[in-house]
């Protein structure tokens, strides 16, 4: 059936339905392609104060309609969040080097550096951990330091020495000292003012006396051992300007907080969160001090944690541009607009008016018919012209006649019809005079 004998109110809706399907899968490919990819990060601080950093982060990231948006799980710690992430639960985690599973993880940022701080009152005779003897440790964020006082007690041989480590909450660390429950207090944190100052809240001084910061001479070796960790100095004047505490620089332990992603992640789209957090970092910098802290993870291929290849590309600044992420696209288009095109055009096609041959025109293709018929040898290519005839007379005959010049040319339509019907008659007499005489030989 041709579809253009079709209603042409029904094809103009059939044409229009089809333009509005495929408007509607466009625009809908368009949003689900320009749509914010959500990710889930898990956070947990003793002091809550990584969760209220990551969050200002999210708060930037969905202000700024960045491409990538973090949900935030709440956990207790450092060590739940190392948890989730090993478990698959999350994607994304802030973890410290020395806690968990990290396995399957890839840093994307350095959030901050933790230094390890053994700390005694006023007056302790002891500068080397090596020194400590028969010693209660009371031990801030227990649970996450494990790997720390397994290391610190293998290095030392602390379990021969006597020495025991307790834990021990934030706000009972003043008074197990003064109660002399604990000898030293061991602590991981970064060596900012907010924590220094609670530090200093913690040990009593005096104008000239302060707080002892014990030395860990073996740092080095432990790193060599323990690639979580690595040695650092903490400098002279630290905990007080003048005098200073500690009087000269102090070798000690430190690790980092790192945001770690899952493998399973794609370049795009951590290489679109490194630079959207680069980029919160920015703007909230002045609001939280704190943020100046982030740094670029080690990106050697031996790293500790290795760097995510999304977030390499971001700070080694090749991250494909856009000639090279959309080439093929650009390369596809005219094609594609080419079929698009042929498209139209048959819709064109199929919405254009049915074309009826004017009456001139009909009897030039009547016309043609005669040398058909006088060169006919079978019946059935006399049946097909009779068939073209009768295919001419009823278009002619759905035509309006409007004057005396329009009812003439239909006049000369059925006169040349009934010349060729004559025509087609005398053939046959003729083919079928012929039949006997090809029987015969």
């Amino acid at each position: 059936m041709d579809p253009r004998r079709l209603p042409r109110s029904l094809r103009i809706a059939l044409v229009a339905g089809l333009v509005l399907l495929a408007g509607g899968v466009g625009l809908l490919a368009y949003r689900w392609y320009e749509r914010p990819t959500t990710l889930t990060i898990a956070v947990g601080s003793l002091d809550g104060e990584a969760g209220k950093l990551v969050s200002a982060i999210a708060g930037n990231l969905a202000q700024s309609k960045a491409p990538v948006r973090l949900s935030l799980i709440q956990t207790p710690g450092p060590l739940e969040s190392a948890n989730a992430f090993a478990s698959g639960k999350v994607d994304l985690a802030v973890v410290r080097g020395d806690v968990g599973d990290l396995s399957q993880a890839q840093a994307v940022i350095v959030l901050a550096h933790a230094t390890v701080l053994i700390v005694a009152p006023p007056g302790a005779a002891i500068s080397d951990i090596a020194e400590l003897k028969r010693a209660t440790i009371g031990v801030i964020g227990a649970e996450a330091n494990q790997k720390l006082i397994k290391v610190l007690t293998d290095e030392y041989d602390l379990t021969r020495a006597g020495v025991t480590f307790k834990p021990l909450a934030p706000a009972d660390a003043r008074r197990a000292l003064d109660a002399k429950d604990v000898r030293a207090i061991l602590l991981v944190m970064p060596l900012t003012e907010k924590y220094l100052a609670l530090l200093r809240n913690v040990f009593p001084h005096t104008g000239r006396a302060g707080p002892v910061v014990i030395a860990v001479e073996s740092a080095g070796a432990i790193a060599e051992k323990e690639r979580a960790y690595q040695s650092f100095d903490v400098p002279k004047g630290t905990l007080r300007g003048s005098p200073p505490i500690p009087a000269d620089d102090v070798t000690t332990l430190q690790t980092s907080f790192y945001l770690v992603a899952q493998k399973k992640l794609g370049n795009d789209l951590i290489g679109d969160l490194t630079q959207s957090i680069m980029s919160a970092r920015r703007d909230l910098l002045a609001e939280l001090p704190a943020l100046s802290q982030i740094a670029t993870p080690d990106s050697d291929a031996g790293a500790y944690i290795p760097l995510h290849p999304g977030a390499a590309a971001f700070y080694e600044g090749t991250r494909e541009s856009f000639l090279d992420r959309w080439g093929n696209a650009i390369f596809l288009a005219p094609m594609i607009a080419g079929g698009l095109a042929s498209v139209l055009a048959a819709a064109w096609r199929f919405l254009r008016p049915l074309e009826t041959k004017t009456r001139q025109e009909a009897l030039d293709s009547l016309y043609a018919l005669g040398p058909r018929i006088r060169e006919a040898g079978r019946e059935a290519e006399l049946e097909a012209i009779e068939r073209e005839i009768d295919h001419v007379l009823r278009t002619q005959r759905s035509q309006p006649v409007a004057d005396d010049k329009a009812e003439r040319a239909v006049t000369a339509v059925n006169v040349a019809a009934h010349r060729l019907e004559n025509l087609i008659h005398d053939r046959r007499l003729h083919l079928a005079s012929q039949q006997p005489d090809d029987a015969g030989s």
